[in-house]
């Protein structure tokens, strides 16, 4: 596949959206959602060398979705701390 071929904001592997803030131009100034989780770099290594290091892959095609999910619940709020704690 040549580069020209090649869309910052879509998924190699599927070719579905990335949500890649850095791929938008109105939110490239954000971090994107792939520095807040760990993608497995056998998941990486699976593709074609081709495609490597051109776009985001997208939370499913990184394994990631758990991860993603768990860092949005918000932090249980446990009673006020005692002295025994």
């Amino acid at each position: 596949m040549p580069d020209s071929d090649i869309k910052p904001d879509l998924c190699p592997a599927c070719g579905a959206r990335n949500d890649c803030s850095l791929a938008d131009p109105r939110t490239a100034d954000q971090a994107c959602w792939c520095y807040g989780v760990s993608i497995d770099p056998a998941v990486l290594e699976a593709l074609p060398a081709a495609l490597r290091d051109k776009s985001c892959l997208c939370p499913r095609c990184a394994q990631v979705e758990a991860q993603l999910q768990a860092a949005a619940r918000p932090i249980p709020i446990r009673g006020p701390l005692s002295a025994d704690s």
